[in-house]
C-alpha cells in the first residue's frame, strides 16, 4: 500500500512538474534537459509542447529512456556555445558537486532562458524535511544525495553573478494531494523562468 501511495504522488508530481516547465519554455525552442533521468517530465512537455525539441544529459544511464539522453560528469556540459534556445533542470542542481559551475555551463549553452525547479531553505524544520524527501525520491536509483539546498538569498545571488533575471518565478506549485501537501510544501519549492541579462 506504501509504495502505491508513493507512486500515485510520485505520477502527480511529474505530471504538475511538466505543466509548470511547458508553460514557462519559450516558443519553438530548441532544449536541454538537463539531469533529464529516464526522460519523462520532458515527455510530457513535448506532448503538450509539440514546437519544442528536447534533448538530455544526465550522469546516471537508465535502461529506457522517453528522450535521447547523453551521459556526462555532471559538470561540464558536452555541447557547444549557445546551441540550445533554452535549458530545463529540475530538482537536479541540489544533487551537483559543483553547482555554480552546472548553472554556469547551462548559460554557456543557452541562447535565451533556463527553467529551473529546486529547492529553497525556508522555515524550521526546512532542511531535514527537504533531505528526507531527496532520500525518498532518489536513495534507490544511486543517486547523490549530498543534500546541498540553498536559501532563496543563495539563489537570487548565484542568479545575478551569471547575469541571469528572473522573468517568472512560482511558489506555489501543487506537487502534492493534502494532507500531504501541508508537510511537504510549505515554501519548500520553486520553478523560475530565467532570460539571459543583454
Amino acid at each position: 500500500m506504501l509504495a502505491n501511495a508513493h507512486g500515485l504522488v510520485f505520477s502527480r508530481r511529474v505530471r504538475v512538474l511538466a505543466r509548470h516547465v511547458s508553460e514557462m519554455l519559450p516558443r519553438n525552442a530548441s532544449v536541454l534537459d538537463v539531469g533529464a533521468g529516464d526522460g519523462m517530465i520532458a515527455r510530457l512537455v513535448l506532448d503538450a509542447r509539440p514546437d519544442l525539441t528536447i534533448r538530455g544529459v544526465d550522469v546516471l544511464a537508465r535502461a529506457e529512456s522517453h528522450i535521447p539522453v547523453t551521459l556526462f560528469d555532471g559538470a561540464t556540459i558536452p555541447h557547444g556555445d549557445g546551441e540550445f534556445d533554452a535549458a530545463m533542470m529540475v530538482d537536479v542542481l541540489h544533487h551537483a558537486a559543483q553547482q555554480h559551475h552546472l548553472l554556469r555551463e547551462m548559460r554557456r549553452v543557452v541562447k535565451r532562458a533556463i527553467v529551473i525547479k529546486d529547492h529553497v531553505v525556508q522555515g524550521p524544520l526546512a532542511r531535514p524535511t527537504l533531505a528526507f524527501m531527496d532520500w525518498v525520491g532518489n536513495a534507490r536509483y544511486g543517486v547523490s544525495l549530498p543534500y546541498s539546498y540553498w536559501t532563496a538569498a543563495q539563489w537570487d545571488q548565484a542568479f545575478a553573478d551569471l547575469k541571469l533575471t528572473v522573468a517568472d518565478r512560482r511558489t506555489s506549485l501543487g506537487l502534492y494531494p493534502w494532507p500531504a501537501s501541508m508537510l511537504f510544501e510549505r515554501g519548500l519549492h520553486f520553478i523560475a523562468r530565467l532570460e539571459r541579462a543583454p
